[in-house]
C-alpha cells in the first residue's frame, strides 16, 4: 500500500500578506532584479525611477482611502521611492559592485524598521479608536441615564419636596421602563413619602395611561428604588405560557407577570394567599392560573372548594372523565368539594392529616433538623382552594359557620404540616377582610380590580402600602400583587383557556404525587371513596347539573347518567351504551391510578365503588340489600372463607354489584373486625369473624 510522504521544512502560505521583513527582502531583491537586467539589456534608467513614482502614488492614494496615519504613507512613499533611486543608480553603473549591494541592505533594512514602526503605530492607532467607540456608546447611554436621574430628580423634588441623590438608573430589558436606585436625604427621609405622591409623579412625567411610578424600598432605609413604567403592559391578554414544566413548592408558583415582563411567583410552603376580585375582574381565569402552577408541581395536592356547583374545579376534572385515545388521566386537581357536606368532609381529612402528620413523622423532622415538614413528591404538600372563602369567613348563616371554623382551624393548626390555603373574596371590604388569622396567615395578597371600585378598599388588602389606586389597573385580569418577598405593585395574569386547561391535564397527568400512606390513612374513606359515583355523578350528568343534596347519600341514581344501573356488560333498560362505555373507561381509570401503591386489594369502596381515581363508582346499587347479601354469604363460607370474585358471582343475578364493590367491603370489614383477612394478591380470602378461632 502507498504511503503519502511527509513534507517537511516551514510551511509557507503564499497568499498571506508581507510583513516588515518579508515585505523589505521582497522589495530589495525585486529592485535589484530589475537593475541587473536592466543594465544587461541597456534599459533606460529613468523607466526605473519613473515607475517607483507612480507606485509611491498608488500606495498613498490608498492608504488615504484606508484613513492611515500621515508617518505611515510617508513611510511606503519614501520606500517606493528609494527602492527607485536605487534601481536607476544601480542601473546607469552596475549592481555587482559591492558599493551597490551594501547600499540595497542598508536600504532594506531602513524599509523594514520603518514597517514594523509603523504597522505599530497603526495597531495602537486601531486600539485608541475602538476605545474611542466604547466610549461614545458608552457617554451617550450614560448621557442618557443622566438625563433621567436630572429629569426626575427635580420632578420628585418639585412633586414631593425630597432631594434626592441618584446613584443608579436601570433600564428594564423589555424596553418597558426603568429603575431609579436613590438614596434618600438626611435627617430620617423615607420612601413613602414619595410612594404617596405616585399619582401625582405619574402626571407630572405624563406618563401614558396605565403606567405608574412605584416607590419602594432600597437596599437599606435609607434608599430607595423607583420604578416607571412607560409602556403599559396591562392592556393586552396575555397568552398562559406554553411550558408545562414541573414545579415545586419550594421554587415558587408562577401568577402571573410585572409591568417589566418578569414572572411574579408565590411562594406557599409556609404562607396562605388571599385574592380579592369583583365580578368580571378576571378572577376565575385567575384560580385556574393557580390550579395549572399547582397541577405542574411534582410536590403539590391541590384540593378546591366552590359551592358555585364547583365551577373552578370542574374544567380540571372532565377531561379524566374522557382520557385521550383510550389513556387514562388522572384530574388536575386531588379533590373537588361543590356542596356544604363534601366540603365538611374534605376539611376534616385535611384537618385529620395535619394532625397525624403532626405525631408519624416526628423522627423524619428530626433526621432533616427541622421543624418544617420537609415536603418532596413523596411526602406533598396539599393545598386548598377556596374560591369566595373570605365570604364563607365573614357569612352569618349557621352551615357556612361550621365551614369557617373548620377552614380556620386547618389554617391555624397545619402551617408546619405543610397544609395551606388560597382564599379568593369578591371584594376586599373590613368584613371580608375582618379575621385576624385570615390576615396574619394570608401574606400573599392579590387585587384583581378590574377597574371596579365598589368593594375594592385596596389600603385595606395591602395596608402601609401608599399610591395604589384601582384606576391603575382598569384592565380584566390586571391588578396588584404583593408578598413578602416583593412589595405590592401591578400585575397582569395570564389568559387560560378551556382547551389549554385540557392540554395542561393530559401533560401533567403522570406528575401529580399521591398522598402519602400515612396521610390517606388518617384521611379516612372520605378521602379513598371521593371519586365515588354518589359523590361525583352531577359532573357527568348532561340533563341535570344540580350537585347531589347530600355528599354521603347512598342513593346510586344520584346523577343523571345513572351509572349505579350499570349491573354487568350489558346495559340494562334505560341506560344507553354511551353511558356503559363510558363507565368502563372509568373502570380502566381505576386499574391504572389507584389512591396508594402499596394495597394489594383495591382501597374501601362500600358505597361507590372504587376508591383511589374511581371517578365513575362503578359497581351497580351499593345498598343495604346488597351489603347484607355479602355478608351473609360470607358467613355461609364457613371458616374455609372466600372472596370478592365468589361473592360477585352470588350476588351478581340479583344485585349486579362488581367485584371491585365487594372487595371495598370486604377491606372495611377486614378493618372494623368483622371478618378476617387471610393471605396476600389473588390467594386474598376473608373468613367471617364468628368462624375465626379465638386466641
Amino acid at each position: 500500500m502507498a504511503t503519502t510522504p511527509k513534507k517537511s521544512g516551514v510551511p509557507l502560505d503564499w497568499a498571506a500578506g508581507h510583513g516588515p521583513v518579508t515585505g523589505a527582502l521582497s522589495a530589495t531583491t525585486g529592485a535589484y532584479a530589475v537593475a541587473a537586467i536592466g543594465a544587461a539589456t541597456h534599459m533606460p534608467p529613468a523607466w526605473a525611477l519613473a515607475a517607483a513614482t507612480v507606485g509611491a502614488i498608488g500606495h498613498t492614494a490608498a492608504g488615504q482611502r484606508q484613513r492611515l496615519a500621515g508617518r505611515t504613507l510617508g513611510a511606503r512613499a519614501s520606500s517606493w521611492l528609494l527602492a527607485g533611486g536605487w534601481t536607476t543608480w544601480a542601473t546607469a553603473t552596475t549592481p555587482l559592485s559591492w558599493t551597490a549591494l551594501g547600499s540595497l541592505a542598508t536600504l532594506g533594512v531602513g524599509m523594514a524598521a520603518a514597517a514594523r514602526a509603523t504597522g505599530l503605530y497603526e495597531e495602537a492607532r486601531e486600539n485608541v479608536a475602538a476605545e474611542e467607540a466604547a466610549a461614545q456608546i458608552a457617554r451617550e447611554l450614560s448621557a442618557e441615564r443622566r438625563s433621567i436621574a436630572v429629569e426626575w430628580a427635580d420632578r420628585i423634588q418639585r412633586v414631593c419636596g425630597v432631594t434626592l441623590h441618584v446613584l443608579a438608573v436601570e433600564m428594564w430589558p423589555t424596553g418597558t421602563g426603568f429603575t431609579i436606585d436613590a438614596e434618600l436625604p438626611a435627617g430620617g427621609t423615607t420612601y413613602d413619602r414619595i410612594a404617596r405622591e405616585s399619582q401625582r409623579l405619574a402626571a407630572d412625567a405624563r406618563l401614558p395611561h396605565g403606567c405608574t411610578a412605584t416607590a419602594s424600598p432600597g437596599i437599606d432605609q435609607g434608599r430607595v428604588l423607583i420604578d416607571v413604567t412607560t409602556v403599559n403592559v396591562l392592556a393586552e391578554d396575555l397568552p398562559y405560557p406554553e411550558d408545562y414544566g414541573p414545579l415545586s413548592i419550594h421554587t415558587g408558583l408562577p401568577w402571573g407577570v410585572r409591568t417589566d415582563g418578569r414572572p411574579v411567583n408565590a411562594f406557599l410552603r409556609e404562607q396562605c394567599a388571599l385574592a380579592a376580585g369583583p365580578t368580571g375582574s378576571g378572577k376565575t381565569n385567575w384560580v385556574h392560573q393557580v390550579i395549572a402552577s399547582m397541577a405542574r408541581a411534582t410536590d403539590i395536592l391541590p384540593w378546591v372548594i366552590d359551592l358555585n356547583a364547583g365551577s373552578a374545579g370542574l374544567p380540571w376534572v372532565r377531561p379524566a372523565l374522557t382520557g385521550t385515545d383510550g389513556k387514562a388521566v388522572r384530574p388536575g386537581i386531588d379533590w373537588l368539594a361543590s356542596t356544604p357536606e363534601e366540603a365538611h368532609l374534605m376539611l376534616d381529612a385535611a384537618i385529620a392529616i395535619a394532625k397525624r402528620r403532626k405525631v408519624a413523622y416526628q423522627q423524619l423532622m428530626a433526621d432533616a433538623n427541622t421543624d418544617l415538614l420537609p415536603v418532596s413528591p413523596n411526602l406533598p404538600q396539599i393545598i386548598l382552594i377556596i374560591d369566595e372563602g373570605a365570604e364563607i369567613l365573614a357569612s352569618a348563616d349557621r352551615e357556612m359557620r361550621r365551614l369557617a371554623e373548620k377552614i380556620l382551624e386547618v389554617i391555624r393548626i397545619s402551617r408546619a404540616m405543610a397544609l395551606r390555603t388560597v382564599l379568593t373574596a369578591l371584594g376586599a371590604t373590613g368584613s371580608v377582610l375582618g379575621n385576624l388569622m385570615i390576615r396574619r396567615e394570608a401574606k400573599v395578597r392579590v387585587a384583581l380590580t378590574g377597574g371596579e371600585k365598589e368593594g375594592m378598599d385596596l389600603a385595606k388588602l395591602f395596608p402601609g402600602a401608599p399610591g395604589l389606586r384601582v384606576e391603575q389597573a382598569p384592565y380584566k385580569g390586571s391588578g396588584f400583587f404583593g408578598t413578602p418577598e416583593s412589595a405590592p405593585g401591578l400585575f397582569k395574569a395570564w389568559r387560560i383557556k378551556p382547551a389549554q386547561i385540557r392540554d395542561i391535564v393530559h401533560a401533567t397527568s403522570d406528575r401529580h404525587p399521591r398522598l402519602d400512606d400515612i396521610s390517606a390513612k388518617a384521611a379516612g374513606p372520605d378521602y379513598a371513596r371521593r371519586w365515588d359515583q354518589n359523590r361525583t355523578a352531577w359532573i357527568t350528568d348532561t340533563h341535570d347539573m344540580t350537585p347531589p343534596a347530600s355528599a354521603t347519600s347512598t342513593s346510586g341514581a344520584a346523577g343523571g347518567l345513572a351509572l349505579s344501573a350499570l349491573r354487568d356488560t350489558t346495559a340494562p333498560a334505560g341506560v344507553s351504551e354511551e353511558d356503559r362505555l363510558a363507565a368502563e373507561f372509568r373502570r380502566q381509570i381505576d386499574a391504572a391510578f389507584p389512591t396508594t401503591s402499596t394495597e394489594t386489594e383495591p382501597p374501601a369502596t362500600p358505597r361507590g365503588g372504587g376508591g383511589g381515581l374511581n371517578l365513575s363508582a362503578l359497581g351497580g346499587e351499593q345498598d343495604t340489600a346488597a351489603r347484607t347479601a355479602a355478608l351473609t354469604v360470607l358467613q355461609a363460607a364457613g371458616p374455609a372463607g372466600t372472596g370478592a370474585s365468589a361473592i360477585a358471582r352470588a350476588l351478581a343475578d340479583e344485585f349486579g354489584t362488581t367485584r371491585q364493590t365487594i372487595s371495598g367491603w370486604l377491606q372495611e370489614w377486614a378493618d372494623d373486625g368483622t371478618a378476617t383477612r387471610i393471605g396476600t394478591g389473588t390467594k386474598t380470602r376473608y373468613v367471617h369473624h364468628t368462624h375465626t378461632p379465638e386466641p
